[in-house]
Protein backbone atom coordinates (compact mmCIF):
# COMPACT_ATOMS: atom_id res chain seq x y z
CA UNK A 1 0.00 0.00 0.00
CA UNK A 2 1.60 3.31 -1.06
CA UNK A 3 2.00 6.01 1.54
CA UNK A 4 0.01 9.18 1.11
CA UNK A 5 1.59 12.56 0.52
CA UNK A 6 0.72 13.59 4.06
CA UNK A 7 2.45 10.54 5.53
CA UNK A 8 5.50 11.13 3.35
CA UNK A 9 5.66 14.78 4.36
CA UNK A 10 5.24 13.94 8.05
CA UNK A 11 7.98 11.32 7.78
CA UNK A 12 10.26 13.81 6.03
CA UNK A 13 9.72 16.40 8.77
CA UNK A 14 10.24 13.82 11.48
CA UNK A 15 13.48 12.66 9.87
CA UNK A 16 14.74 16.23 9.64
CA UNK A 17 13.92 16.96 13.28
CA UNK A 18 15.80 13.80 14.27
CA UNK A 19 18.72 14.81 12.04
CA UNK A 20 18.93 18.28 13.60
CA UNK A 21 18.71 16.75 17.08
CA UNK A 22 21.52 14.36 16.24
CA UNK A 23 23.67 17.21 14.94
CA UNK A 24 23.07 19.21 18.12
CA UNK A 25 23.87 16.22 20.34
CA UNK A 26 27.06 15.61 18.37
CA UNK A 27 28.10 19.25 18.69
CA UNK A 28 27.33 19.22 22.43
CA UNK A 29 29.45 16.10 22.85
CA UNK A 30 32.34 17.65 20.96
CA UNK A 31 32.17 20.84 23.05
CA UNK A 32 32.10 18.76 26.23
CA UNK A 33 35.08 16.77 25.02
CA UNK A 34 36.98 19.95 24.16
CA UNK A 35 36.26 21.51 27.54
CA UNK A 36 37.29 18.39 29.46
CA UNK A 37 40.60 18.02 27.63
CA UNK A 38 39.55 15.44 25.07
CA UNK A 39 41.43 14.86 21.84
CA UNK A 40 39.35 16.97 19.44
CA UNK A 41 40.27 19.61 16.92
CA UNK A 42 38.98 23.07 17.82
CA UNK A 43 38.12 23.81 14.18
CA UNK A 44 36.04 20.63 13.95
CA UNK A 45 34.17 21.56 17.12
CA UNK A 46 33.45 25.04 15.79
CA UNK A 47 32.30 23.62 12.47
CA UNK A 48 30.01 21.09 14.17
CA UNK A 49 28.46 23.80 16.35
CA UNK A 50 27.92 26.08 13.35
CA UNK A 51 26.39 23.29 11.28
CA UNK A 52 24.01 22.37 14.11
CA UNK A 53 23.04 26.02 14.56
CA UNK A 54 22.42 26.50 10.85
CA UNK A 55 20.37 23.31 10.62
CA UNK A 56 18.26 24.39 13.60
CA UNK A 57 17.68 27.84 12.14
CA UNK A 58 16.64 26.30 8.82
CA UNK A 59 14.23 23.92 10.56
CA UNK A 60 12.80 26.84 12.53
CA UNK A 61 12.19 28.78 9.31
CA UNK A 62 10.43 25.79 7.76
CA UNK A 63 8.25 25.58 10.87
CA UNK A 64 7.46 29.29 10.65
CA UNK A 65 6.45 28.99 6.98
CA UNK A 66 4.26 25.98 7.74
CA UNK A 67 2.54 27.84 10.56
CA UNK A 68 2.01 30.84 8.30
CA UNK A 69 0.48 28.64 5.59
CA UNK A 70 -1.73 26.91 8.17
CA UNK A 71 -3.04 30.26 9.41
CA UNK A 72 -3.79 31.36 5.86
CA UNK A 73 -5.72 28.14 5.19
CA UNK A 74 -7.69 28.67 8.41
CA UNK A 75 -8.81 32.08 7.22
CA UNK A 76 -10.17 30.85 3.89
CA UNK A 77 -13.95 31.36 3.74
CA UNK A 78 -15.97 28.48 2.41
Amino acid sequence: MPTSGVDSFAKLLSNQVNNVNSMQNNADGMVHSLLTGGDVNEAEVLTAVQKADLAFRMLLQVRNKLMEAYREVQQIQI
